[in-house]
């Protein structure tokens, strides 16, 4: 993937986990979301939301089970809630087929071209592993951007924690999904699932 001139590109591998559920309509075109698991080395899995056209997939069927190959963008919105406003996150598809199951890093590939938008914040985990968070501004036409989440470690951690709000930089690596529990009120709580980039590989992109 690393001669791909596109900004957005992810291939993913993985098992449909879900039925279709009704997300919005474009211009007569139908979309749907349905959730993907894709395995990692370690045996867990990353479960993955698909923004799906109803003209890729006919999705009055149940393919629970099936192994598919997805290639797409990694888009975001903002959607409101309550008093504030919440991140959403999904692979937005743009091919997708049937395929063998497969394991380790060729199961979940992106990459990233886009602007710090937010200073990085650096930490250690307990064990003393080093973390950087990003935040990502990943351009579309039209004047829209995706905010994509993303994580470095180690030595990308450091070499990430200097970045300034604006550098422009490339990332690979791999989504990747994790529970939290979100406080509601003193008394409620819920599980949320978080979407973020699991960065393998970063540059700084030298403007011209």
């Amino acid at each position: 993937m690393n001669e791909l001139r596109e900004n957005n590109k992810v291939q993913v591998t993985g098992k449909i986990i879900s039925g279709f559920t009704y997300s919005h309509e474009v211009f007569g075109e139908k979309f749907y979301t349905v959730d993907l698991a894709s395995p990692r080395l370690s045996g867990t899995e990353d479960i993955i939301p698909l923004m799906v056209s109803e003209r890729l997939m006919d999705v009055r069927q149940d393919y629970s089970g099936c192994t598919v190959e997805v290639t797409g963008k990694f888009q975001s919105y903002n959607r409101q809630e309550e008093a504030k406003r919440r991140l959403i996150l999904f692979l937005f598809v743009k091919e997708i087929w049937y395929t063998e199951p497969v394991g380790g890093d060729q199961s979940n590939q992106i990459f990233l071209e886009g602007y710090i938008c937010k200073e990085p914040v650096y930490r250690k985990t307990p064990l003393n592993r080093e973390i950087a968070d990003l935040l990502l501004a990943v351009n579309r036409s039209y004047g829209r951007s995706d905010y994509i989440p993303c994580i470095a470690w180690g030595r990308n951690a450091r070499y990430a924690a200097g970045f300034q709000v604006g550098t422009r930089i490339r990332i690979w690596g791999r989504i990747q999904s994790r529970e939290y529990t979100k406080k509601l009120s003193e008394t409620e709580s819920e599980v949320r699932t978080a979407y973020e980039v699991s960065v393998s590989r970063l540059e700084v992109v030298d403007e011209d």
